[in-house]
């Protein structure tokens, strides 16, 4: 029979062979953690990010296309080359933009506007109601 041994964070079964400690799932978590901390205590963009994590930009711009993380409002997200799958606007997270949004959402309305400057990222609060 063979031997596991389990994840500190979640118990998730690890093989007995497994270097670390905690799962690849709660690693991550605990990454995009020290990550949105990061992002929210300094006025950085995906480069910065990607190299004081020294992790790839790919995940960095795969949280922003997920909608975790994202630029905030007057940057230019063009430099990310993300674009809306509808209309082909750029976005600043996501994979539409909030013009797109709004209409498939039946002109709903698109969240809150956000303001800033430059070429800055911001953590994505869904629950966040001080904006």
């Amino acid at each position: 029979m063979e031997e596991f041994k389990q994840c500190k964070l979640c118990q998730r079964s690890l093989p007995i062979s497994y270097k670390d400690s905690i799962c690849p799932a709660c690693q991550e978590r605990n990454l995009f953690n020290e990550v949105r901390e990061f992002i929210r205590s300094h006025e950085v963009n995906e480069y910065e990010v990607a190299a004081h994590f020294d992790i790839p930009i790919g995940q960095v711009k795969a949280w922003i296309k997920e909608g975790r993380i994202e630029y905030k409002e007057n940057s230019t997200p063009s430099i990310m080359g993300v674009h809306c799958q509808r209309c082909g606007a750029p976005v600043s997270f996501g994979t539409l933009c909030p013009k797109c949004l709004k209409v498939l959402n039946g002109n709903k309305g698109y969240g809150k506007t956000y303001r800033s400057d430059n070429h800055k990222m911001r953590y994505v609060d869904k629950n966040d109601d001080s904006n």
